[in-house]
């Protein structure tokens, strides 16, 4: 929904009609089924002008958190994202994977089958439009990070290249050109299978996956400045208000044992990249919370959308 004009946000109805759904229970439901378990202030969130203001609420949140990566004189980004089916599939799907290679590569999206004009453009906006590009990755971290988390009894994965033809996943796009905007600045890329059954992490361990990365950066040589962002949305692709809050809340009063005990029959599908919040989390335990900014991004009568939620800590 963020790659998207606010011109098309009604049009994702034309695809969430097809898709499998799960409900606020994850158990798999059809759009019709959660049509008729709508609650009736969804309508309110389809009226022109409120589509409208959590568009632009969530334009205005996302330049904000691009003025923070500028100004905030970082050497390196942790980025905490998933990966879903673009690199890691079934034959190989790493729990905890963290990338030390000296660059890694975004490349332009092909499509293999022609889909809708608008869809694909927003899709596009992961990417580089016209020829592959390496971004930088500070891979002493990366191999300081891998070494500091095996010693706090973390099994991690890594990687040090992609597979050929093979371009770095949305969840890292989309920071790279949604959020960095092109930046050299180094990142340390750390994936977690948030989506697919039957290795997902707990919210306990990636919260204290979270707090050992921390530990780890602090030990990090040197006097390096370095930041961490996890990047996803809150629920989705059914909204989910009170699971939202509940994260939220976690966030403003530094919960962690509410994030612990998040029920995780409803962390999965979209809302499984809530634990990319919940590592980061972990990690910003010390620091203050800057501010936090949540829209329930209703698209159609079915409540499907988004829980946009953006937030800085300093």
């Amino acid at each position: 929904m963020l790659n998207a004009s606010l011109q098309d946000w009604p049009r994702f109805v034309e695809r969430d009609k097809d898709r499998p759904h799960l409900d606020k229970e994850g158990r798999s439901i059809t759009y019709d089924g959660l049509v008729a378990a709508a609650g009736p202030h969804i309508a309110a969130y389809l009226a022109p002008e409120r589509m409208a203001e959590s568009h632009a609420t969530a334009t205005r949140c996302m330049a904000d958190i691009t003025h923070l990566l500028e100004g905030s004189a970082l050497d390196a980004l942790i980025v905490v994202g998933d990966d879903q089916k673009e690199l890691y599939f079934e034959n190989n799907l790493p729990s905890v994977l963290i990338y030390y290679g000296e660059t890694i590569r975004n490349a332009p999206r092909r499509q293999s089958q022609p889909d809708d004009p608008w869809f694909m453009r927003a899709s596009a906006r992961y990417y580089e439009e016209r020829e592959p590009r390496d971004f930088p990755v500070d891979s002493r971290l990366s191999r300081h990070l891998i070494q500091s988390l095996i010693d706090d009894d973390f099994d991690i994965a890594t990687a040090n290249a992609l597979p050929d033809g093979t371009s770095e996943g949305h969840a890292f796009g989309f920071v790279h050109k949604r959020l960095m905007n092109g930046s050299v600045l180094p990142v340390v890329p750390v994936f977690l299978n948030t989506y697919y059954p039957p290795n997902q992490p707990t919210p306990r361990r990636c919260y204290r996956l979270g707090q050992a990365i921390r530990r780890a950066v602090e030990a990090f040589p040197g006097d390096t400045r370095i930041g961490i962002i996890a990047s996803g949305g809150l629920s989705h692709f059914t909204v989910d208000e009170e699971l939202d809050g509940t994260v939220v809340r976690a966030l403003r009063e530094k919960n962690a044992e509410s994030l612990h005990a998040l029920p995780r029959n409803k962390l999965n599908s979209g809302s499984s990249e809530i634990r990319n919040w919940i590592c980061v989390a972990g990690a910003v335990e010390t620091l203050d919370l800057d501010w936090i900014v949540y829209r329930p991004g209703y698209r159609t009568p079915a409540g499907t959308g988004t829980g946009l939620c953006f937030a800085a800590w300093r």
